[in-house]
């Protein structure tokens, strides 16, 4: 009968190198996961989700499902830790996120007083494409509020409060910067008209339908628990046809509602918010078009991280 050889596990502190715990007789199929278990019981204030278990004290944060003896470490293995600070599990994180610009912008849409001059308070505005607008604006967020709840499936299970903060401070705060104008008595409706309007709607109805069905096909790729990573592929559904030559078509998607948006209300805080929006999708899409391509070595060639053909 083989005999077991147990580890011994030594955490530091990231920054000044000074021990934290040391773990003895740590079974060698004991996950990081585990680990940082351990590590809570003596360290109740740190619990998992607030860990950072490096391998160098500057390195990357190494994952829960690692294997203790299939790491780069001796029978004396020695951790860093760092603190990630508060945690807001990656539900609480969307529905805040996006209950927020629905609630915002429904205040502008209705005039309340002390936002306009006080002859329009409660006033409605004369404009159909105004009322458009804020049906589409009140969609777009109901349905990623709907999807938060019943169609996303979270890899990583929370998001640090600070981080939380700031999102929120970037969608409320511009929500209320573009309602306001949208919204606003004196707002001219666009320079083409119905015309105008009822091609950006297009655009928009298309790109959301478009946006719903790459998650709807995302969240089937696994099961419920599972964190195994496969290959996104296209469906029977015409609106995953995009994964043909994009790895992240629901930034695409994305992006392209708020083209329709913009161009629908002809609204300059809508085009900054869609511009800035598109430059950090962007870069969430080539991050994870990389990532597919280091883990793959069959993935698609034809595939560019978010424009067909381009980017």
């Amino acid at each position: 009968m083989s005999r077991v050889s147990f580890f011994e596990v030594e955490i530091l502190d990231a920054k000044t190198k000074e021990q934290l715990c040391f773990l003895d007789k740590v079974e060698p199929n004991a996950t990081v996961g585990e680990i940082k278990s351990m590590f809570h019981k003596s360290y109740p204030q740190w619990y998992p989700a607030r860990q950072s278990i490096r391998l160098d004290p500057k390195g990357k944060c190494v994952r829960d499902e690692e294997v203790l003896q299939t790491l780069p470490v001796g029978t004396t293995a020695t951790f860093y830790f760092k603190d990630l600070g508060s945690q807001v599990g990656w539900t609480t994180v969307f529905l805040t996120e996006y209950a927020g610009p629905l609630f915002i912008y429904l205040l502008f849409y209705s005039r309340l007083p002390f936002i306009y001059e006080e002859e329009y308070e409660f006033s409605t505005s004369p404009h159909t494409v105004v009322h458009l607008a804020g049906f589409c604006h009140s969609f777009h967020y109901v349905k990623r509020l709907i999807e938060t709840l019943f169609v996303h499936r979270f890899s990583h299970g929370t998001m640090p409060l600070r981080n939380t903060i700031k999102n929120c401070f970037y969608y409320w705060g511009f929500t209320a910067w573009l309602a306001y104008f949208i919204n606003h008595p004196l707002y001219t409706p666009p320079l083409y008209g119905d015309q105008q309007v009822n091609l950006a709607l297009g655009t928009f109805v298309v790109c959301e339908l478009g946006n719903f069905s790459i998650h709807i096909t995302l969240r089937n790729l696994r099961s419920e628990g599972s964190k195994m990573r496969k290959i996104p592929k296209p469906t029977k559904n015409p609106f995953t046809w995009l994964f043909f030559f994009v790895s992240c078509p629901n930034y695409t998607y994305e992006v392209g509602s708020w083209i329709g948006f913009t161009i629908m209300t002809q609204c300059l805080p809508v085009g900054l918010f869609t511009l800035i929006g598109f430059f950090q999708m962007t870069v969430w899409a080539k991050g994870k078009h990389h990532m597919y391509l280091k883990e793959f070595k069959d993935y698609p060639t034809l595939r560019m991280p978010i424009i067909p053909f381009l980017l």
